[in-house]
């Protein structure tokens, strides 16, 4: 720490250290008694903790909106997650956190918001999702230098423990009913989902030219959930489901609305609707999904397979539709028991004619 001077200046210039950074910068005088006493009064701060370089008395009038519309920015495009659910996140976290500085976050705060959704009825898995976006939120912050690594670094939320064991699909007649009651717009992307197990997402994103390829009978996912391309073939439903879809040559979404041109980006209101006249009661859109993937177990088809249809990057993850398929065991067991009672029959016929006993006469 002190006083210098350059050789192309005739001001004073300061040294000094701050939380093990070295800062010079001009004293903005020609006057060396004036440049100390600007030198003793930065010293004077940093004792105090009262001082703080550019960058942290910035990123102490950041806010959390000013966080959420760079992070909106940046995530759109780049996230396929966004356009899906992010963006809806986003919104309710706005609205709740308001205009709070990013440094006045804190983790007894993130627990409080955990608390707070959790006695509205919010599910586990549906707070922890929250968490994380404002998780990754903060990380960003700190890339832009909006936030301190070390405010970012000290908030440390636990994730609550999820219930994943909620298998909810419909039967074959469910199936049926929901269909018929569809909007003509719902019908044939709920068609898709029985037939296929999509994601809402991968199924509103699906585009003629990159996705649908109906001459050999398969939709292609380049960018699916886990990262990994996925194929999935089209069957004769859906096959001619997507052939009957209205198609223009200036839109390239499969699935769009025919006022605005603009991909669907949610369909929750129609499809509430169809559920309620349906009079299916605990069911969400995910749920498809699993009845895809449940009446293929129960109709014997391999967990491999399903885990391949899918696209679980992990085989613990397919497991759980296992307990489904109890008349394929009972298939299973009964061709074994099958096998084993007619090499039993073979043994014992064999073994009879081997110790015949001979009659004895008296």
């Amino acid at each position: 720490m002190g006083l210098y001077r350059r050789k192309d200046s005739l001001v004073w210039w300061i040294s000094f250290s701050f939380e093990g950074r070295q800062f010079r910068r001009s004293a903005e005088t020609e006057d060396k008694e004036l440049a100390k006493r600007i030198l003793k009064s930065i010293e004077g701060k940093i004792a105090e903790g009262k001082w703080f370089p550019e960058v942290k008395a910035r990123q102490a009038e950041y806010t959390f909106p000013e966080l959420a519309e760079k992070y909106s920015a940046w995530a759109e495009g780049r996230q396929k997650a966004y356009d899906c659910w992010k963006r809806y996140i986003i919104k309710q976290l706005v609205r709740r956190f308001e205009s709070m500085k990013l440094n006045k976050f804190n983790t007894h705060l993130l627990e409080q918001f955990q608390s707070e959704r959790i006695r509205k009825g919010n599910k586990p898995a549906t707070v922890n999702r929250l968490i994380a976006v404002i998780s990754h939120m903060f990380t960003k912050a700190v890339d832009w230098e909006m936030m301190d690594k070390t405010v970012e670094a000290s908030i440390k939320v636990k994730m609550l423990p999820e219930d994943n064991r909620r298998l909810r699909y419909l039967s074959k007649d469910e199936c049926q009913h929901l269909i018929s009651v569809c909007d003509p717009h719902l019908k044939p992307i709920v068609i898709t989902a029985l037939n296929t197990g999509m994601r809402r997402g991968e199924i509103l994103n699906l585009t003629w030219d990159k996705h649908i390829d109906l001459k050999h009978g398969f939709i292609l996912l380049d960018k699916t959930k886990n990262g990994e391309r996925r194929e999935i073939p089209i069957n004769g439903t859906l096959r001619t489901v997507l052939q009957g879809v209205t198609r223009r040559l200036d839109i390239p979404h499969v699935f769009f609305d025919k006022t605005s041109g603009l991909p669907y980006k949610d369909m929750k209101k129609s499809f509430k609707t169809a559920l309620r006249k349906a009079g299916i009661q605990d069911f969400h859109f995910h749920d498809l999904r699993h009845t895809f993937a449940s009446h293929l177990v129960m109709a014997g088809i391999d967990l491999t397979t399903v885990k391949e249809l899918l696209g679980h990057k992990d085989i613990k993850m397919t497991l759980r539709y296992a307990h489904l398929a109890p008349s394929h065991k009972i298939k299973a067991v009964d061709i074994l028991d099958k096998t084993l009672t007619e090499n039993y029959h073979d043994f014992i016929t064999l073994a009879k004619r081997e110790v015949t006993p001979t009659c004895v006469s008296h």
